[in-house]
């Protein structure tokens, strides 16, 4: 399974557009904008999907799974567990609001 943000990002990481990426996998660009605007995992019919996957495969990408490793150990970026994510928005939400009185945020003395 692809996201639509890992699909976005794999066409960044490619330099290409939607077209190039249509032309690629032998797909429209209709279909391309379909994938990228879907929410959480790109919803398409798997003849689309396996197309989509062998461009990509060919153009030199490599598709990560949750928790996968990487098998060739080339360079990418992956994003961190959704926790992680929780975790640095509560921080951030911490850090933005007002002291009261004077008492020091956590972490300060």
């Amino acid at each position: 399974m692809i996201t639509a943000a890992q699909l976005r990002a794999a066409r960044a990481l490619l330099g290409i557009d939607q077209r190039a990426l249509a032309e690629l996998s032998d797909l429209s660009v209709p279909t391309i904008q379909r994938m990228e605007a879907s929410e959480g995992v790109i919803r398409c019919n798997v003849d689309s999907l396996m197309k989509l996957i062998g461009a990509m495969d060919q153009a030199g990408l490599e598709l990560i799974g949750d928790g996968a490793a990487s098998q060739d150990g080339g360079r990418g970026v992956r994003l961190k567990a959704p926790a992680h994510k929780e975790a640095s928005r509560d921080a951030q939400m911490n850090s933005s609001q007002p002291r009261q009185s004077g008492a020091p945020r956590a972490g300060e003395r």
